[in-house]
């Protein structure tokens, strides 16, 4: 079963403000997030996995 994540758990998830979060959003600089409504923003669980086992690889 897929998880999901508001903003407020991505930006726990990487100790940042959620302004933070949008602010990388718009530079490209996370995965883009899936917009369920209006208003409504939501991130893959697996997205995030994957993009985070992507970077750890590049600093390899």
């Amino acid at each position: 079963m897929q998880k999901y994540l508001t903003v407020k758990d991505v930006a726990e998830r990487f100790g940042v403000s959620t302004p933070t979060i949008w602010r990388w959003l718009k530079a490209g600089q996370l995965p883009k997030p899936v917009k369920i409504s209006a208003g409504c923003t939501r991130w893959k669980m697996s997205d995030l996995l994957n993009w985070e086992e992507q970077l750890e690889e590049k600093q390899c």
